[in-house]
């Protein structure tokens, strides 16, 4: 017979939390990854420079993501991955604050590029926690959880940030 949730065990609800945990942290991810892209007019007329220029802060996240991610993944290798993870995510964070008070291009996408350097090894260590949390036979399931994260962003949190940031600029 299969428990439910307040009938299983404090490590099945520890797992179940941290699982949510990785997905809360791909849907953030996810959403600051795509959301500027919908909002190319909007960035650009608020740092002043033309909407081409401004899609080069979507190429600086993507080479930050290709060029951090395993570089910071091999630096993080020798820390315990739940405290790597959740310092990828306070470096996410900082790179958020930062482009939310970014005045200028240039700010912007140095702030840009410090949160792209979280999102690689964010999913690359989140993955092998989501995997070492659950029983063999459960680790794609556990791993697909995590990236479900990532699909709700694209479905829902892009299209409301996007409506967001263009009704309020």
């Amino acid at each position: 017979m299969k428990k439910t949730i307040c009938e299983q065990t404090p490590e099945h609800k520890s797992a179940a939390l941290a699982l949510l945990a990785l997905s809360c942290g791909a849907f953030a991810i996810g959403v600051t990854e795509f959301t500027p892209m919908g909002l190319l007019p909007v960035l650009a007329d608020g740092v002043h420079v033309s909407v081409p220029k401004a899609g080069g802060l979507v190429s600086a996240y993507a080479f930050g993501v290709m060029a951090g991610a395993p570089v910071i993944t091999l630096f993080l290798a020798r820390y315990p991955r739940k405290y790597a993870l959740i310092g990828l995510m306070l470096l996410y964070a900082i790179g958020n604050l930062t482009s939310a008070m970014s005045a200028t291009y240039s700010q912007l996408l140095v702030a840009r590029v410090l949160t792209s350097l979280a999102h690689g090894a964010f999913f690359g260590l989140g993955a092998v926690e989501a995997a070492s949390l659950v029983a063999p036979n459960r680790q794609a399931s556990a791993v697909a959880s995590m990236f479900m994260g990532l699909t709700v962003a694209n479905i829902f949190g892009v299209p409301a940030a996007t409506w967001l940031g263009d009704t309020l600029g």
